[in-house]
Formats: C-alpha cells, sequence, structure tokens
C-alpha cells in the first residue's frame, strides 16, 4: 500500500464520498451536500491508496471545548488494519484538550470503544428529517 493522508478539501472526488458511506452503511446525501459539509468543518482527513479514495473523517469544533467528529468511513476491503483509528487520532490531535463527541453507526460502538469513547447517558438528537432517523436504528422511541 502507498497510502497517502490529505488534510484539505482540494481535488477530492466528491462523487465518490457518498458510494463509501453508503458502502460502509451510514447516512448518506447528493455528493454536493457532502462538498458543503466538509469544506465547512473544522478539520478534514481523507486517505488514498495511491489516487484511490479508501477513507475520510471530518471534525466540527469551536477548538477550544467542544468537537465532533462525522463520517469516519474506511473502504470494506481496508478495514481491520488501523486506518480508522488513525484517522480519528490524527483529527482528535488537531484539537487538544477538547470533549470529543460522535454518534457511531450501530454495530461500530466496539471500534470508538477501543479509542476510550464512552456511551453518553444524556445524548439527544433533533433531527431535520425524523423520518429518515427514527427508525429505531439511531434513537429510542418512547
Amino acid at each position: 500500500m502507498k497510502l497517502k493522508y490529505q488534510e484539505n478539501c482540494e481535488n477530492i472526488p466528491w462523487k465518490e464520498i457518498p458510494l463509501l458511506l453508503e458502502k460502509v452503511g451510514m447516512s448518506f446525501t447528493g455528493w454536493d451536500v457532502h462538498k458543503t459539509s466538509f469544506e465547512s468543518s473544522h478539520s478534514v482527513l481523507f486517505l488514498f491508496n495511491e489516487t484511490a479514495l479508501i477513507g475520510f473523517g471530518r471534525m466540527i469544533s469551536d477548538g477550544i471545548r467542544q468537537s465532533a467528529l462525522y463520517d469516519i468511513a474506511i473502504e470494506p476491503g481496508y478495514q481491520g488494519r488501523g486506518l480508522g483509528r488513525e484517522i480519528v487520532l490524527r483529527l482528535m490531535a488537531k484539537t487538544p484538550g477538547c470533549n470529543f463527541i460522535l454518534y457511531a453507526s450501530p454495530g461500530k460502538e466496539d471500534f470508538y470503544k477501543k479509542l476510550n469513547y464512552k456511551r453518553m447517558k444524556t445524548g439527544m438528537a433533533l433531527f431535520a428529517n425524523p423520518d429518515r432517523m427514527e427508525d429505531d436504528i439511531f434513537v429510542e422511541n418512547e
């Protein structure tokens, strides 16, 4: 493998972002919306094997107290090699001393537990498109 980490949004094959998110079972939307999300983030990281995009992640943050990780994804054929861990750790290093939050895809909680993330008892969500998210996968129905 010839890995390259990129910390900016230059020359990204944006149409591949939702395809990879769908492939790994994560929420996705149009490539143009993902492009805006990444460009508006505090920090981004894209991972290439030579010229092939094989992973990415982004972080929103105030840079002082709070940071949130989003869209952490690795091409299935490359999972289990520590690449997702590396993306998370590199993003977290951008805002040392901050609290970090995220919401994991169902079934991926153990990945984050290995990085010392803990379940929150008080997590709450208000989704812009509730029909898309309130299907007992991401939220508890009362």
